[in-house]
């Protein structure tokens, strides 16, 4: 893999030339956080960064070769001085002991690289203990250590991290620029790198993985079937559903995540927005549901599914957090 003079990311430019300027000038900071919302481009951009900090025949100054061995190991995540880190499963949380061992593992000097580098993903699943224990860490880091982590929004993490790391935040990009950046990569149509730019919400990283998983794809189309389906039964039908939706915790989520996103566009289309849709291949539904609803209806419904996707963070009792939406849900008849 050849990288490109923008480290073979699609947008955030700005970003590519502050850390090459950092490789270039030799002002490598000892952490960094990099935030922004799943699939924008996060952990990307601290591969790419690793590659540049240790990347042994770099095409240009700053630039990562991406063809050597160190660049590739680094891609698949598999360097002896890369040691990656994250939650066990979707609901897991990043532990102490998961800490400790990185610690032990970042007294050691580098294997082969100059740099030894840290990798730690999603970092708002760390417990209070976790976050306390990597404080020592960013404050007196190991000679040649140097520490990347990820998270959906700094503001979640301790004060005391996020001011021991350079922040980055990255966010979503317009569609236009994603679906161009698809369409140069794969071999796709225009139209379909339109709709991958708009169900992705401008996420380069999660476009490219629905192209490249037709089951996610499926998925989705399931989930806003089952919305619409739910939307025209009645409470006992909706009793039944909520029974069934609720057994699988994580699917659950996934599904109520994919019915707000529906809602947004009902809400966007109600009240006369003229921002872009997310869900192109519902453009249908979702005027006949904006009109059919009206506005009110239609923010009441966004009010409900965010507060129960909240809910269910907190582990509340899923079935019944559920049959409580479905009843508050409108009815389309």
């Amino acid at each position: 893999m050849q990288i490109s003079t923008n480290w073979g990311l699609i947008g955030h430019e700005w970003a590519v030339n502050l850390l090459r300027g950092h490789l270039v000038n030799q002002r490598v900071r000892h952490a960094y956080l990099i935030t922004g919302p799943r699939g924008v481009g996060r952990r990307t951009l601290a591969l790419r960064m690793t590659q540049g900090l240790n990347c042994p025949q770099p095409s240009a100054l700053g630039t990562p070769c991406g063809a050597c061995s160190t660049c590739k190991r680094i891609e698949r995540m598999q360097h002896p001085d890369l040691i990656p880190i994250q939650a066990e499963g979707e609901s897991g949380t990043l532990k102490v002991e998961q800490i400790r061992a990185l610690q032990r593992g970042l007294s050691l000097t580098p294997y082969e690289a100059p740099h030894k580098i840290a990798l730690l993903l999603h970092f708002e699943k760390a417990n209070a203990s976790a976050a306390n224990a990597l404080l020592k860490t960013l404050e007196e880091p190991p000679p040649k250590v140097i520490l990347f982590l990820t998270a959906l929004d700094g503001e979640a993490l301790l004060p005391t991290i996020t001011s021991r790391c350079e922040l980055i935040r990255l966010r979503p990009l317009p569609y236009t620029t994603v679906a161009e950046g698809l369409q140069s990569r794969l071999d796709i149509t225009a139209g379909e790198a339109r709709l991958l730019a708009h169900i992705a919400n401008g996420c380069p990283g999660a476009a490219i993985r629905l192209h490249a998983e037709e089951g996610a794809r499926q998925q989705r189309r399931r989930h806003l079937k089952a919305l619409q389906e739910v939307l025209r039964q009645n409470r006992v039908q909706r009793f039944h559903y909520a029974e069934k939706l609720s057994q699988d915790r994580l699917a659950l989520k996934l599904t109520l995540l994919s019915w707000l996103s529906l809602w947004r566009d009902v809400l966007l289309q109600a009240s006369g927005s003229e921002a872009q849709l997310t869900n192109l291949d519902e453009k249908t539904f979702i005027q006949q549901a904006a009109h059919a609803l009206g506005w009110q209806a239609v923010a009441d419904a966004v009010q409900h599914l965010t507060r129960t996707i909240m809910l269910l963070e907190q582990n509340v009792n899923a079935r019944l957090a559920t049959e409580a939406l479905l009843l508050q849900l409108p009815r389309l008849r």
